[in-house]
């Protein structure tokens, strides 16, 4: 596929068809000033829109650079192989009735394919796509409103939906919008090749992407490395969940990576942040304009209220942002501007003695902004404008522009509600580079967001990902042969026996010496069966265990004792992201702490490491009141196994679970072992 730069940003624009729809287009376009030509195609019209109609793509004076296809689906193969033959730059497919709606229409996968055969290399958007608008020219291939302005640079929003992206289009925040560009179902340009060519614009700040599927990962990877080398932010919103993964519930491992757990994994391992409404994927994308990511989560917070530093303090519970105490700088600053009557501290309540004093506030403000700060949050509420005044306002907005251009540092004002940060002020902070906030909660959760997109990312810049292979019915492998493949990739597991009857399980115990474990095979959950016993201390005791269970063959095991914590250790082959790499507390914990992190294979030494700091068990790891630690080497040495094996043979692998690996002072060792896979002969 040719680039698609010729597409976005189009010095000719073609429209076929003649309905109410490219009649939009056109209108769009002159309506914001577009100053190419547009060229009409219709083969009855003399003209359309006020402008000269060609009779077919062939009549047109050139091959021109972007085409808004308006016609049927059979029509718009017909067209495309037309623009594809002229060496048209690229098309919008606005049509439905292609794969997307191969479930009602047989016929949409075939049409899919010959739309695909008759563009060639010629870039496309959709089918079933509203299209795009190019602010930044005024070139809109665009059917409908929009609410969106000329911009000389911002940000772009790529989504799955053209009605999310209509109503991106008519915020009322003060982003500046640079693209909106619709996918649809992406029969060639999907949402990440979009978004490339969209970063290679100079004039784009930042990539906000709404993601219902990943498609092509290899994509996203290249996505990611194009951006860290522009050094442009990319954040997402990703919804939907895998059913595929909450299919699959034979073990806790499957239930902990189930819905979206390898969506959340991906965009980590790629180094974009993930949002989960609407508004704070537009504060992000704000911020992320005005500053880029932040170098630290270490923020303050000024308010003339003491609730308002209440507010800030409890909102930003939870959240990972630290509102550090003031430094001796900060507070020798801030006393010398707000006098002996104000209580310093970090939120600050600076109460109302400055204000309407400009200066005064001026000096008080950048007093807080201490360079160790990411970010310094002046919460400030405006008052509506269809009843009040907000004269008194003018203050503030003063302050604020003069305490960043006094300091050079990262300013936002935030309205705790989004209502009252008016979208005139917005632009004008937003001018002077200081970053307006609609909404306390939203701007907490885009300071979090913009510190994990400026930390170090452990796996941004980390080998590809082991791509998902295709699915296969696996088989429970026995769990004596699951342990063997996994020790031989380096995984301690106990000494174990294999047997056939309750008297050979005795005797197996013997052999390998008391306590023993006694497991009946077979059985994937076998704590809830029944079919494992624990410190087994003579050989009378595994004969009757072994008696009593519902199992035709047994597993002896050495019993392992001093674990100060133990941890499950998953894989599972999520068919849309890779292999799901899950740590979690383990045994009986799984369930009850929900206690769970995830990463892709192959996860980097420093990520697993990050991971485990992460887990609520992570107390117990390095010595819990006067408890000793847990080798740590041993176990990212078992998690290493378990990735080595799975990278070793893939094919055919569903699932694997380590669960419990004990974990004791000296080492970690596999207690237990599920593995479904289906062995291919290759």
């Amino acid at each position: 596929m040719k680039s698609l730069n010729r597409l976005f940003r189009p010095r000719t624009i073609a429209v076929v068809g003649g309905g109410d729809w490219c009649k939009l287009v056109i209108e769009q376009c002159q309506k914001m000033g577009f100053d190419g030509e547009i060229w009409p195609v219709h083969p009855k019209a003399e003209e359309l829109a006020g402008l000269q109609a060609y009779k077919d793509v062939a009549s047109l004076p050139d091959a021109p650079d972007a085409t808004f296809v308006g016609v049927n689906r059979f029509a718009t193969i017909e067209v495309v192989r037309a623009l594809s033959e002229r060496d048209a730059g690229g098309a919008v497919c606005f049509a439905s009735g292609f794969l997307e709606a191969q479930a009602e229409d047989a016929e949409g996968a075939d049409l899919q394919a010959q739309l695909l055969a008759a563009a060639g290399d010629m870039p496309f958007l959709g089918p079933n796509c509203y299209g795009f608008i190019n602010y930044l020219d005024g070139a809109l291939l665009w059917p409908d409103q929009h609410g969106g302005k000329r911009v000389e640079k911002g940000v772009a929003l790529v989504t799955q939906s053209s009605n999310i992206a209509i109503n991106l289009t008519m915020q009322m925040r003060g982003l500046p919008i640079a693209y909106v560009v619709a996918a649809g179902n992406q029969a060639q340009s999907g949402v990440a090749e979009i978004g490339e060519a969209l970063l290679e614009d100079n004039r784009v700040t930042a990539l906000g992407l709404h993601i219902e599927g990943f498609g092509d990962l290899r994509a996203f990877e290249a996505l990611a490395a194009k951006a860290r080398a522009l050094g442009k932010p990319i954040i997402a919103l990703k919804v939907g969940k895998s059913a595929e993964a909450q299919a699959a519930t034979i073990s806790h491992t499957a239930s902990l990576a189930g819905g979206d757990a390898g969506a959340s994994a991906l965009l980590s391992r790629l180094g974009i942040p993930r949002l989960d409404d609407l508004p704070s994927f537009l504060e992000v994308l704000k911020l992320m304009h005005v500053t880029g990511p932040l170098p630290s989560n270490r923020i303050a917070s000024i308010s003339c209220s003491g609730g308002e530093a209440s507010l800030a303090a409890d909102t930003g519970h939870g959240l990972p942002v630290v509102f550090p105490p003031l430094n001796e700088t900060q507070q020798v600053n801030l006393r010398a501007a707000l006098g002996p009557m104000v209580a310093l501290a970090n939120p600050l309540d600076y109460h109302t003695y400055i204000w309407r004093d400009t200066e005064a506030m001026t000096r008080a403000w950048a007093a807080m902004m201490d360079p160790s700060l990411a970010m310094t949050l002046l919460i400030v509420d405006f008052p509506r404008s269809d009843r009040c005044s907000a004269s008194d306002w003018d203050c503030a907005i003063a302050a604020a522009i003069g305490a960043h251009q006094q300091t050079g540092a990262n300013v936002a004002m935030v309205a705790t509600l989004p209502e009252l940060m008016p979208e005139e002020v917005a632009e004008r902070l937003m001018a002077a580079g200081v970053v307006p906030f609609c909404g306390l909660s939203e701007a907490l959760t885009a300071c979090a967001a913009a510190s994990e997109a400026g930390g170090e990312t452990a796996q941004a810049a980390a080998e590809p990902l082991l791509l998902p292979t295709p699915s296969v019915e696996p088989g429970l492998v026995p769990e004596a042969e699951a342990k063997q493949r996994l020790s031989d990739y380096g995984l301690r597991v106990p000494k174990s026996i294999r047997a056939k009857s309750p008297g050979a399980a005795r005797a197996a115990a013997a052999d390998i010496g008391y306590p023993v474990v006694l497991k009946g095979e077979g059985v994937a959950h076998k704590t809830e069966a029944g079919a494992v016993v624990l410190n087994l201390q003579s050989g009378a005791a595994v004969s009757e265990s072994a008696s009593q269970m519902s199992a035709q063959r047994f597993l002896v095991e050495e019993m392992v004792t001093g674990a100060v914590a133990e941890l499950l250790i998953g894989v599972v082959k999520d068919p849309a992201h890779g292999f799901v790499l899950t740590l979690a507390a383990g045994g009986t914990l799984t369930e009850i702490l929900g206690d769970s992190t995830s990463l892709l294979i192959p996860a980097s030494e420093s990520a697993v490491n990050a991971a485990l700091d992460r887990l609520k068990v992570a107390k117990l790891l390095v010595g819990y009141r006067g408890q000793p630690a847990a080798d740590r080497a041993a176990i990212l040495r078992a998690v290493q196994a378990v990735q080595d094996y799975v990278q070793a043979d893939p094919v055919g692998l569903e699932e694997i679970e380590i669960n419990p690996l004990l974990c004791t002072p000296q080492g970690a060792v596999a207690a237990d072992a599920l593995m479904r896979r289906k062995d291919i002969l290759r």
